[in-house]
């Protein structure tokens, strides 16, 4: 059942990301969440993040303005490594709050509360109309990648920074839509180094549960983005945005009070 309903939720989610304004972790990573412990949550949706930007790197990697990669990608990838050691070091600690609702146990763990919070504000940015026209200029194209890499590595949000601070780097659209697939290539790398090196180990229980999970969704997310594209040719609907806003912010809220 976990793998259906996965599998429909990444489908229907690949397809959204084109015309939804949020992008695939964006999405998938609460989606994750509701199935799996938190950490697993991010390094999953790492996994279906980075299958899917490899496919788009070889596409367009001849594409791509590697000057611009240089000076983004390579403070991405370092702060992504740092942003990953935090979350694996807040995995292990502690419960802040654990309670009992309807005869069920809840925890609020450090984790659970920073992933909620960061999902709850991420999807506020990403909806904002002028978060979203936000163009930062070139000359920050170091500072950008320190930031996206960090968050990237901390709970995969890093496509909206992305964007805003290549936006202004004199990219033509394909150059622009090529190298931010190459830098996010770069970041989901770094953290998937992490993650496979700390989190996958703590949690090697689930493993077994998550790899089948894992690839059914990078499966239905191809599919997804080639059904999404024929049908709604990125259209951009705002009810279809605050619908799945208001979802990830339950999502959000429940990672933060336990209930998750």
């Amino acid at each position: 059942m976990e793998l259906i309903l996965i599998g429909v939720i990444a489908l229907l989610t690949s397809g959204l990301t084109l015309f939804s304004g949020f992008g695939l972790g964006t999405i998938l990573m609460p989606a994750f969440a509701l199935f799996f412990p938190t950490p697993l949550a991010v390094a999953a949706t790492a996994v279906v993040h980075f299958a899917n930007n490899l496919f788009k790197f070889g596409l367009m990697a001849r594409q791509a303005d590697w000057r611009v990669v240089a000076r983004f990608g390579v403070p991405a990838a370092l702060t992504a490594f740092i942003g990953a050691g935090l979350l694996a070091g807040f995995d292990r600690l502690p419960p802040l709050l654990q309670y009992h609702l309807a005869g069920t146990a809840h925890e609020i763990t450090v984790v659970k509360a920073l992933i909620g919070l960061l999902i709850i504000v991420f999807v506020g940015l990403e909806l904002s109309p002028r978060v979203r026209a936000l163009a930062i200029p070139a000359r920050y194209l170091q500072l950008g990648g320190a930031l996206s890499g960090f968050f990237g590595g901390l709970s995969g949000h890093q496509g909206a920074l992305r964007s805003a601070f290549l936006i202004k780097a004199g990219l033509s659209k394909d150059a622009f839509v090529a190298t931010g697939a190459v830098s996010a290539v770069i970041v989901d790398f770094s953290r998937l180094i992490v993650y496979g090196t700390s989190l996958l180990v703590d949690h090697f229980g689930r493993l077994r549960e998550l790899m089948p999970a894992v690839a059914v969704a990078v499966l239905c997310a191809f599919a997804g983005a080639v059904i999404g594209k024929r049908l709604l040719q990125k259209a951009t609907l705002r009810a279809v945005q605050r619908i799945a806003a208001g979802m990830m912010a339950l999502v959000g809220g429940g990672l933060m009070t336990g209930l998750i």
